[in-house]
């Protein structure tokens, strides 16, 4: 039988991720054909200061819904809530938990727990526009990343009358380097796409770009395309890089995936 190329048969693609994650979405283009080179934009850690996560989480049954927008607010607060003698599961008896996004959602039900309420689609606005109940009256919890993000689902559910406390549950900081095999793809200008995950991906490539590459660094990836996982990301990048060539339909690992393919075929 002849043999079926695939279609991302000697691409080259740089995805930008958390140095522990970039496996989760390397499989899936390395299976279409691709040629991976690792681009770890974040280092995901702790906030710089506990208190405010530790003062909500002891209080945490008091809530009546926590809402996730990201799998590293789940895994840093079931990990903080071990010092409590508990578990978001067991937490998860009592209280109501929405989260944003297909990959939140898996996270969650990794550790057990049924989401009470996931958007239809994976982006905050989503959620605010089919939450299931109003929010006024209700007292809820937001653990989020430490600086950046967006304050689209604190203010929302002020305005409709709740009672919302945000903490900074983790932290997104910007690691030191780039892989030398990924400089030298970089520098030899054969890279096809570059794939970013977050706006935050965005940000801390370009500041490591320039470190490496100096002021001209943009002209380094003048024949790459340029991919994101939703709009926000894409608005970052739009400012930074100067173009989007495609942004995913579904916003996920798998949409990024979908839009290298249609890109590239």
């Amino acid at each position: 039988m002849p043999k079926v190329e695939l279609p991302l048969h000697q691409k080259n693609i740089i995805i930008t991720r958390s140095k522990d994650k970039i496996s989760d979405i390397k499989k899936l283009f390395t299976n279409k054909g691709a040629q991976i080179f690792d681009f770890p934009a974040i280092d995901i850690g702790y906030p710089d200061d506990l208190n405010p996560l530790d003062d909500a989480l002891s209080e945490i049954n008091d809530f009546h819904w926590i809402i996730f927008s990201s799998s590293n607010g789940i895994k840093f607060v079931d990990e903080r809530l071990s010092n409590f003698n508990t578990s978001l599961k067991v937490c998860s008896k009592k209280i109501k938990i929405a989260v944003v996004g297909e990959k939140t959602s898996l996270t969650l039900s990794e550790l057990g727990i049924e989401a009470d309420f996931v958007p239809p689609e994976f982006v905050a606005e989503s959620l605010i526009e089919n939450f299931p109940i109003s929010g006024y009256g209700l007292r809820v919890l937001l653990p989020r990343v430490q600086s950046g993000g967006r304050n689209l689902i604190a203010d929302e559910f002020r305005n409709s009358g709740a009672r919302v406390v945000e903490v900074a549950a983790y932290e997104t900081r910007c690691p030191d380097s780039i892989p030398q095999e990924t400089i030298n793809a970089i520098a030899s200008r054969k890279v096809d796409a570059m794939v970013f995950s977050s706006g935050k991906t965005v940000l801390n490539s370009a500041f490591l770009l320039e470190k490496e590459f100096g002021e001209e660094w943009l002209k380094f990836l003048d024949d790459a395309k340029l991919l994101t996982i939703g709009p926000q990301t894409s608005k970052t990048c739009k400012k930074i890089f100067g173009r989007v060539n495609r942004e995913a339909l579904k916003y996920t690992f798998e949409g990024l995936l979908d839009a290298a393919i249609d890109i590239f075929n």
